[in-house]
């Protein structure tokens, strides 16, 4: 009985149990479902208040357009009330303007009137005048001048025949003083150029490689440079000699280079020779564009620049004929520029007026002939080649120009100690005989050696065989015997040589 009371009694307490939490959770359910109602409610409420705030807010920037629009159509209204106001001031201008143009129209008419009522009053006093003197305007000119003529005639050759006596007197000592200025503005050094020149060797050991196998090397170096080497006893140098510079200077750039390398063959000279040759040619390229800035002759072409260049290596009578150049460039500007003349074309023609002594040994004639024949074909003006090609007496000087470089050539050459004449008559002695065998056909170098004792002639092989080179040697001392005079004798050598070069690769 007990444990069915128990039983009954724990099934209770579970009923119990089992209802209680059941009502715990309606209660729970209705709670939550009122929050969630309440936080709905404020959701909505929120939402139309958001709404709101964008209702006025977007009200309030449409209002902002519409007064921006409002402002900006007034500032247009202003504008377009600024252009009309312009406009009407124009007008008014314009109208003005137009006003006045035809009130100068009106002016220049009436003063053209009255130049022509003047005209007629001179008209008509000029017919009373002739009527009055009996005679046409033109024969009362001449009327007067004839006896203008009469009493002042005397006067006026009197007056004439002092300005000719002043002229005469002054002309002289006028230009003497001119020339003087000239000098004293501008003075230069002389240096006399000779026909040998010296070049030091470490030891008299390379004397022997110099000369090199039964003379090899020492010949094919003459062969080459077309100057002699002269090797003798004195110590520490070797004496090249020959009459022309460049030359002279390609057998000395050379030699130093020879004699520094160590290696001394045939094949070696001829390589070192030809670096040389181009050495030279640029040291003459760079010293006729350095000589025209010193001279201030600028935009020369380059042909006259490369010419002028070779001059530094050329003397006249020992005197460098370029610096020569130079020096007369510059007194006959300031000689011109003195007494009026053109200062541009004086200085061209005397910096250019020796120019043909640059090819006078290639080309046949006088130099200062080739000279003007080489400024024609380069394009120079007459007046300028006129003045440069007249600096000797037989073209005679016909501008201002033209004597002022005949002048300064004179006053140039004319300085203590610039000019030597023995040096110049060997050089020219020493050309002739090398033209003299440049004159035959096939005839492809001549050099002049041992102080014109030995010509060296070198001939083309295809156009030259051996019969026709001994007929040509002796052809050339015929022609040498008939036209040169010369003391001693003159060793014509004729040198033949064929060359067959191929590469292995």
């Amino acid at each position: 009985m007990p444990i069915v009371i128990l039983i009954i009694a724990v099934i209770g307490a579970g009923a119990l149990g089992y209802g209680g939490s059941v009502v715990v959770n309606k209660q729970k359910s209705a709670s939550g479902k009122a929050q969630a109602d309440k936080l709905l409610e404020e959701a909505k409420v929120k939402s139309k208040q958001l709404e709101l705030d964008a209702k006025e807010e977007a009200l309030k920037l449409q209002n902002d357009a519409k007064d921006d629009e409002k402002r900006r159509r007034d500032r247009f209204d202003e504008q377009d009330k600024r252009v009309l106001e312009r406009e009407k001031l124009l007008d008014s201008k314009l109208e003005a303007v137009e006003r006045r143009a035809e009130n100068l129209n009106n002016d220049e008419k009436d003063i053209e009137a009255i130049k022509q009522e003047l005209r007629e009053i001179k008209d008509r006093q000029m017919k009373n005048l002739e009527k009055i003197a009996k005679l046409k305007k033109k024969e009362a000119e001449e009327k007067l001048m004839t006896m203008t003529e009469r009493d002042i005639k005397a006067d006026l050759v009197e007056y004439i025949e002092k300005l000719k006596r002043d002229a005469t007197e002054n002309a002289d000592e006028d230009s003497k003083e001119i020339m003087a200025q000239a000098m004293e503005r501008m003075a230069s050094s002389q240096a006399v150029e000779r026909t040998v020149t010296t070049v030091a060797i470490p030891n008299d050991e390379v004397k022997g490689k110099i000369i090199g196998k039964e003379g090899r090397n020492i010949q094919a170096f003459e062969r080459l440079t077309g100057v002699d080497v002269l090797i003798d006893e004195s110590p520490g140098v070797i004496v090249l000699s020959g009459f022309d510079p460049i030359r002279r200077q390609v057998a000395r750039v050379a030699m130093e280079q020879l004699v520094k390398d160590g290696r001394i063959h045939p094949g070696k000279i001829e390589e070192i020779v030809e670096k040389a040759q181009n050495e030279i040619d640029l040291d003459i390229k760079k010293a006729g564009e350095q000589a025209a800035r010193d001279a201030k002759v600028l935009g020369l072409p380059p042909e006259i620049n490369r010419l002028m260049g070779q001059l530094k290596f050329r003397t006249s009578f020992s005197q460098n004929v370029l610096h020569h150049s130079v020096e007369m460039a510059h007194l006959a500007a300031m000689i011109a520029e003195e007494i009026g003349a053109d200062v541009k074309v004086s200085r061209t023609a005397a910096y250019l007026h020796d120019l043909g002594k640059a090819v006078s040994h290639e080309i046949e004639g006088k130099h200062h002939h080739i000279t003007g024949d080489i400024m024609r074909k380069e394009g120079f003006d007459e007046a300028t080649v006129h003045a440069a090609e007249a600096h000797h007496d037989d073209i005679e000087a016909t501008t201002v120009e033209a004597s002022i470089v005949r002048a300064v050539d004179a006053l140039s050459a004319g300085r203590p100690g610039a000019r030597g004449d023995s040096v110049e008559n060997f050089g020219k002695r020493m050309t002739d005989l090398e033209n003299v065998a440049k004159s035959f056909n096939g005839v492809e170098k001549v050099y002049a050696m041992s102080a014109g004792r030995e010509i060296r002639v070198f001939v083309s092989p295809e156009n030259v065989d051996d019969l026709t080179a001994i007929k040509l040697a002796r052809d050339i001392a015929t022609k040498i015997e008939a036209t040169l005079k010369y003391p001693g004798t003159i060793k014509v050598n004729i040198i033949r040589e064929t060359r067959a070069v191929e590469f292995a690769k």
